[in-house]
């Protein structure tokens, strides 16, 4: 167990350090110059924006060679430092993601839990009931394939233009400032609901589909022919293939974290929402390198983690994965 925790963290390591390396270089192609959006409102002075421009520029150390802004990033980095935000500046990068992380993890997550335990459930029914099949199948098939950002804006229209159910923008009323009261929190409730839903709905397709297929593969294999023809009941049949069926969710949780994260960002756009997708967003639109570089590492370390841990589940999950790491005992 030791070699095989040694082994992932050095292969996550790896990936780590690869996946952050592209993550500083791609804002730094982008072509324009961030430090011009920064002071655009001098466009009118050119010598001060001159002044200005040379200083900010030094300030921030764009005007270093490029190997050495790439080693200075690193060792801000490992001290906790991801810089200076320039399109909310003087912000520290930290500090504007510290405000959005919560925003983001309060929809996303429930979003993957209630879609998975939900999706797998009624997949897994699905599977041995002909007719509920048939009558879920061709939904589960449009769910799947509808992109985050389309039913974002049906579901704002219907239910928030048309039916004036929910409110369409924002994680609260423009009128209250966050605080734990019960008028706050039902606001925050309120706001919460469209963009969950934009999310589990897509993701609920996925998971059902999924898991019905595997247990109608599992339900056919040999051993559940085998235990069939031993006279064991349908039901522990159908608790056996259940259990193999859900291996690949459980991976595919993981590796659906990674997609999750775009849907998270079009809809944090499509709502409005103050979480990291559309923090990034603002980046990307002010050229902001020290902003976009922090919101993908936040989103990289998200994805190692939750695979990470995956991995880390399977070996108690899977009986032959626990078997193969312990040395066949």
């Amino acid at each position: 167990m030791g070699r095989y925790l040694g082994r992932k963290f050095f292969i996550y390591s790896l990936t780590f350090i690869f996946a952050v390396t592209i993550n500083w270089l791609i804002p730094r192609f982008m072509p324009g110059d961030p430090i011009m959006v920064l002071i655009s409102r001098f466009a009118g002075l050119p010598e001060a924006t001159k002044v200005i421009h040379s200083y900010l520029t030094k300030a921030f150390q764009l005007d270093l060679p490029i190997w050495r802004q790439y080693l200075n990033f690193w060792k801000a980095l490992l001290r906790g430092d991801l810089g200076i935000s320039i399109y909310l500046y003087p912000k520290p990068v930290m500090e504007a993601i510290a405000e959005a992380i919560p925003y983001t993890l309060v929809v996303l997550l429930p979003a993957i839990l209630v879609s998975w335990i939900l999706g797998n459930g009624i997949g897994a029914i699905a599977a041995r009931r002909r007719r509920l099949d048939s009558t879920l199948l061709p939904l589960f098939y449009i769910l799947t394939a509808t992109p985050y950002l389309w039913l974002g804006i049906l579901l704002a229209w219907g239910l928030g233009v048309v039916l004036r159910a929910f409110p369409i923008a924002g994680a609260y009323g423009f009128s209250l400032q966050p605080e734990l009261s019960l008028r706050f929190i039902l606001d925050f409730l309120h706001h919460w609901i469209l963009p969950f839903l934009s999310l589990c709905l897509v993701m609920l397709g996925g998971w059902a589909i999924g898991m019905r297929n595997m247990i109608i593969y599992e339900l056919e294999a040999n051993y559940s022919r085998y235990l069939e023809s031993l006279g064991a009941s349908q039901r522990l049949i159908r608790r056996y293939a259940f259990r193999n069926a859900v291996l690949p969710q459980v991976t595919g949780l993981a590796l659906q974290l990674g997609t999750i994260v775009a849907g998270q960002v079009t809809t944090e756009v499509v709502f409005s929402y103050p979480g990291i997708g559309y923090l990034l967003l603002q980046g990307i639109l002010n050229q902001d390198y020290f902003l976009i570089q922090g919101c993908f590492l936040f989103i990289v370390i998200g994805v190692l983690l939750a695979n990470f841990f995956v991995d880390l589940a399977y070996v108690f999950i899977d009986p032959r994965v626990r078997y193969a790491y312990s040395g066949g005992r």
